[in-house]
């Protein structure tokens, strides 16, 4: 019955893009682009010509980060019914998956919502662009997939073992972008990205520590450094992923896209702190549960396949993103 669904569904997808090969527009739908990363993307494709539609529920997205030149659509990819309505509508060349519920502990509170968000909404966004013969771009987790007690730094071919109902969500969701890719011949692909930083990110959540960081330090109070500052991450900027994932469109595989650089949290600090020219010194805390000890992802894959490597010294992108957000904060102020 599956492979049978998946016959119709390429017979489908190819009358639509053939319908649309006459247009001069290419046309992208970018789910979660009211996001950080989402709307950096959103900003390239609009610059390379595309016309953007950006599907976003704004339970963690800002519409303000939404270019004008881009429409925004306000909608939770839970609602499948909702979301078909909008792919059918738009007839997108590609699809960028970027909505996700995407902060670990808050999985580890309420696993449901963690699922229906980043495992069935993943699957109504690959179902309908299968569908429709559209490729997706799918954001997945790096560090979290994969866990501790992994070779470092680690490559794609690793067996996950998540540490948190976050990690094995975002899991689940590849094998349904995988299984939907190998049955269709759409060339749908997963990204698994490091801990992704810069300009946008919010630091009223768990997930953006450079963001929290630099507001701590702009406001001048003390973080709370978790793990005592000895988490190391794979740290990557957020232009750099933008290329990544333009890169990846239309390839069928897994990449991991980071840097393969480990570093130490407090490293992190240390280096906004002289950004900041302040002397504030952090909260040392242990690690909350689901976390991980280590975390630097192998990058050779997209290296060689995606002609793709990171541009971005860590101390170069932070000094530019502590300005940025800086920037950020004082405008926000204003406006209150």
């Amino acid at each position: 019955m599956l492979a049978a669904c998946f016959l119709e569904a390429e017979t489908i997808g190819s009358k639509d893009m053939a319908s649309g090969e006459g247009q001069d527009q290419r046309s992208a739908i970018v789910t979660g682009g009211a996001g950080f990363i989402g709307s950096h993307l959103v900003d390239a494709l609009l610059a390379d010509g595309y016309r953007v539609e950006v599907v976003d529920d704004l339970s963690a997205g800002d519409r303000s980060r939404v270019s004008p030149q881009a429409r925004l659509t306000e909608l939770d990819i839970v609602d499948r019914d909702a979301l078909v309505a909008l792919v059918e509508e738009i007839g997108p060349h590609v699809i960028y998956h970027l909505a996700a519920q995407a902060s670990v502990t808050a999985s580890v509170r309420d696993p449901s919502r963690d699922c229906a968000v980043n495992v069935q909404g993943t699957l109504n966004v690959v179902d309908v662009a299968t569908r429709l013969g559209v490729p997706v771009v799918f954001t997945s987790t790096g560090g979290a997939l994969y866990g501790d007690d992994v070779p470092i730094p680690t490559g794609e071919e690793q067996i996950p073992a998540p540490l948190a109902p976050y990690g094995a969500s975002k899991w689940a969701a590849e094998a349904y972008v995988k299984t939907w890719s190998l049955f269709s011949g759409v060339p749908h692909t997963v990204c698994r990205l490091g801990n992704v930083y810069g300009p946008r990110q919010s630091p009223h959540g768990e997930a953006g520590v450079v963001s929290i960081f630099s507001h701590h330090l702009y406001v001048g109070s003390s973080p709370k450094v978790y793990g005592h500052g000895e988490p190391t991450r794979d740290y990557v900027y957020v232009g750099d992923v933008v290329r990544a994932l333009i890169a990846a469109t239309g390839r069928r595989g897994t990449f991991n896209i980071a840097t393969g650089v480990e570093t130490d949290v407090m490293s992190v600090w240390r280096e906004l702190r002289d950004a900041a020219g302040t002397d504030v010194q952090p909260e040392l805390a242990d690690l909350r549960p689901g976390e991980l000890r280590r975390s630097c992802l192998d990058v050779s894959l997209a290296a060689s396949e995606l002609g793709w490597r990171a541009e971005v010294a860590l101390a170069d992108g932070l000094v530019e993103t502590y300005k940025a957000l800086v920037d950020e904060f004082r405008s926000k102020e204003s406006q209150a």
